[in-house]
């Protein structure tokens, strides 16, 4: 079980939003290659990015700050956000990211994914955000009729290496995970399931070591390590002893 911390970026900067709003941001950190390296120092063994600025404009804003956080941490970090043609996959990979994370154009263009799982093997997640059960897109700024469920189904024998589940009504305002939802995403397919959204203290991180929790790869941390709700070498060691 992985627990991710988040970089959010929003024109070079670390923030966290309120339920996906650009204009509810709160700055945490002016140098996300800083906070990078500080994550790594703390234990976390993975990193969590998105490029805010690219969902909404459907390419790479953020790259620099990107690119400074690859130069200063020895982890995997996995990147969604403006991410939409196998070119950009591409060059993503080949600057060293552990992972490329498709949300829009899995809605959009499914096949696309479908290509890029083939292309590079372990390489590719997708990202399924939810509004009210629906599937969100273009920076969660219109919403599918597709359920998670659905869109999950669609890349079920494609070679997905995860899907990362938000839960978009839960994003930053620390109530807590929508376990309900995640879980049965996670019982639906195959792919192994990362839960976000709402993750609000050590209830949730002891929530994520429970038997029906196992079929998850892990869960992603933002607003409430950055608040200090959760202590993270706290968090990191209930995982660890329920690995042995």
């Amino acid at each position: 079980m992985i627990l991710f911390p988040a970089i959010d970026l929003k024109d070079g900067e670390c923030v966290r939003l309120k339920l996906g709003d650009m204009d509810q941001a709160t700055v945490y950190n002016t140098d996300p290659g800083a906070q990078a390296k500080a994550f790594e120092e703390t234990g976390f063994e993975w990193l969590h990015v998105v490029d805010l600025n690219g969902a909404f404009e459907g390419r790479a804003v953020n790259a620099v700050a990107v690119e400074s956080i690859l130069a200063a941490t020895k982890n995997p970090v996995q990147l969604g956000g403006g991410i939409r043609t196998i070119a950009d996959i591409e060059n993503w990979l080949e600057k060293g990211l552990a992972r490329v994370i498709l949300g829009t154009v899995a809605v959009r263009d499914p096949e696309l994914v479908k290509d890029a799982c083939k292309r590079f093997p372990g390489k590719i997640a997708v990202g399924i955000d939810a509004r009210r059960g629906r599937v969100a897109v273009e920076g969660w700024a219109e919403t599918s009729e597709l359920t998670a469920i659905d869109l999950a189904a669609r890349f079920e024998d494609a070679g997905v290496s995860a899907i990362i589940f938000t839960d978009i009504d839960r994003d930053g305002v620390l109530t807590g995970i929508n376990w309900e939802s995640t879980l049965a995403l996670a019982d639906a397919t195959s792919i192994p399931v990362i839960a976000s959204g709402g993750l609000s203290s050590l209830a949730d991180i002891v929530r994520m070591t429970m038997p029906d929790a196992a079929k998850l790869e892990g869960a992603i941390t933002g607003r409430a390590l950055y608040d200090g709700r959760i202590d993270a070498k706290e968090a990191l060691e209930i995982l660890k002893e329920a690995r042995n």
